[in-house]
């Protein structure tokens, strides 16, 4: 996902931070700005959650520092966030799981993700492709949904498990276009790739960076993009939308939550530095590095997005009887 240069300069964000905590003085080492993830380091998340660091800790003139908190579907990070002081000096690099998913699909999360939290901005997506195997017989999505529909339950899918994003994406789908897929579930999205690869799994929603070299490559397909926005890196394949399938995006999306209570002044103050620093070619070009899309939303619009997130993946798992493997 990120090349040898970013990942230092990403560690090196991580640094600067504990450098600068060190070099100030006793009174201000409790202004240190907190950002905690729900995931290891390395991926897309924390990628943007160390850009977001840099940006807020320079414009603010304090200390910032990425946490990782890995486990239990980023609800440890989510319940770290939701206890910490509404001071805006410990946020969370939510994700359309943390605070959308769970909600439908892990009840034991421990956390309400509209009313422990204070929305900050939403930041960016994670783009979704709908790929196929290099020798299925079809070229397009109608082609797919033909074919599913002249062969029903023959066809399989793959996804990194129950309730994960591509399972979510293909059920969507199938309640769209009234077509019968079968899953396969995975343990990791590099399996489920080389068995599309070997042809063994006929297709499946995958994030766009995960399946951009194979694709390149042409050892499988990319019939669409599950976005409302066309895809940077892959401009030439159409949306699901515009193939006679509305109101099938998926997109994985990436923002800033607090502890419920934060001042509406200090949201407000975040949301400036935010527009004005994601506007710059600089960070801009770090996010797209990065396999992101920017996706820009005000505190309000982010709270409203995610009610409605929940609302619409509720449904999908209820009609298709998604259950956790956990």
């Amino acid at each position: 996902m990120m090349n040898r240069r970013q990942l230092l300069a990403a560690g090196a964000t991580s640094a600067a931070g504990f450098a600068a905590l060190a070099a100030m003085p006793a009174w201000a080492q409790s202004r240190t700005l907190r950002i905690v993830v729900g995931y290891p380091a390395g991926g897309p998340t924390d990628a943007l959650a160390r850009i977001a660091a840099r940006i807020l800790g320079d414009s603010l003139g304090v200390a910032a520092i990425v946490e990782n908190q890995p486990g239990g579907l980023a609800s440890i990070a989510a319940k770290t966030v939701m206890r910490a002081e509404p001071d805006g000096m410990t946020l969370m690099l939510c994700t359309s799981q943390s605070q959308a998913t769970n909600a439908v699909l892990f009840k034991g999360a421990g956390y309400d993700p509209l009313k422990d939290f204070t929305m900050v901005s939403g930041l960016a997506d994670v783009q979704q492709a709908l790929v196929v195997r290099k020798d299925l017989p079809v070229k397009n999505v109608q082609e797919l949904i033909a074919y599913a529909k002249a062969n029903p339950g023959k066809l399989n899918y793959a996804s990194t498990g129950s309730g994960a994003g591509a399972h979510l994406a293909m059920e969507l789908l199938k309640l769209k276009a009234g077509i019968d897929l079968v899953h396969i579930p995975f343990k990791g999205g590099a399996q489920m790739t080389q068995e599309i690869v070997a042809g063994r799994i006929d297709a499946t929603f995958a994030t766009v960076p995960s399946v951009l070299g194979q694709i390149k490559a042409g050892t499988m397909n990319a019939l669409a993009i599950a976005s409302d926005k066309p895809s940077p890196q892959l401009p030439a394949v159409p949306l699901l939308k515009t193939q006679g399938v509305a109101g099938c995006e998926a997109d994985s999306w990436l923002g800033l939550v607090g502890p419920a209570n934060m001042p509406r002044a200090t949201v407000a103050q975040y949301e400036k530095i935010i527009d004005q620093a994601f506007a710059k070619p600089d960070v801009r070009e770090a996010v797209l590095s990065a396999g992101m899309v920017i996706n820009l939303r005000d505190s309000a619009a982010f709270r409203s997005y995610i009610a409605s997130e929940i609302a619409k993946w509720g449904e999908v798992t209820r009609a298709a009887n998604i259950k956790l493997d956990t």
